[in-house]
C-alpha cells in the first residue's frame, strides 16, 4: 500500500478495516477517538494525562506533511457512521531515522489492527529511504513492548527517564 491509497484488511477475528492516510478532514473523528481512549491508553500514547486534544494538537494530528510525515487512520463502518479504530504515524527527523506512535482503541486491542498498521508503517519507512524507526514508550505499555518484539525492534532503557522505553527498529 502506498501512503496516498485506502485499503480494506481483515483481521484475525474477521472484522474489516479501512486503512488510509490521516488528512485534514479527519479532524472530529481524531478528537472522538483520543476521548474514547481508555485514561490509559491516552498515558501511553501521550506520556501524560489527556482528555481531550486541544486545537493545536488536532492540527498537528491531522494536517500532515506528507513529504516528512506519514499517518495511517484506521476505520470501521457502523451502518453509516465511521469510526477510527486505530491510528498510526512517523515523523522523519533530520538523521533520517523516524520517530513513530501507534495508537489502537481499547475493544480493538488484540485483534492484530496494531500490527497491521505498524507493517504498513514500516512498508512505507524503507521504501522512503528511512534508516531506522524509534519510539519512546511507557515502561508499562505490556501490549506494545510485545508488538515491538514481534516485529524485531530492539529495546532499551530510556536514559532521560526511567519510567520509559526505547524501541528501534533498524530498516
Amino acid at each position: 500500500m502506498s501512503a496516498e491509497q485506502a485499503s480494506i484488511y481483515a483481521l484475525r477475528n474477521g472484522n474489516r478495516v479501512t486503512v488510509r492516510p490521516i488528512s485534514k478532514g479527519d479532524r472530529e473523528l481524531e478528537r472522538q477517538f483520543i476521548e474514547g481512549l481508555s485514561p490509559t491508553s491516552r498515558r501511553f500514547r501521550f506520556l501524560g494525562t489527556l482528555k481531550s486534544p486541544s486545537e493545536a494538537l488536532l492540527t498537528r494530528l491531522t494536517d500532515i506533511d506528507s513529504s516528512v510525515d506519514t499517518a495511517l487512520i484506521a476505520l470501521t463502518c457502523d451502518g453509516v457512521v465511521q469510526r477510527e479504530v486505530g491510528v498510526a504515524r512517523f515523523c522523519r527527523q533530520p538523521d533520517g531515522a523516524a520517530e513513530l506512535a501507534v495508537t489502537v482503541a481499547d475493544d480493538w486491542q488484540g485483534k492484530g489492527l496494531g500490527t497491521l498498521l505498524m507493517q504498513r508503517l514500516i512498508e512505507i519507512a524503507r521504501a522512503r529511504g528511512i534508516t531506522s524507526l524509534y519510539s519512546v514508550d511507557s515502561a508499562e505499555n505490556g501490549a506494545m513492548q510485545e508488538l515491538a518484539d514481534y516485529l524485531g525492534f530492539q529495546r532499551k532503557p530510556d536514559p532521560q527517564d526511567p519510567t520509559q522505553v526505547i524501541h528501534t527498529l533498524k530498516l
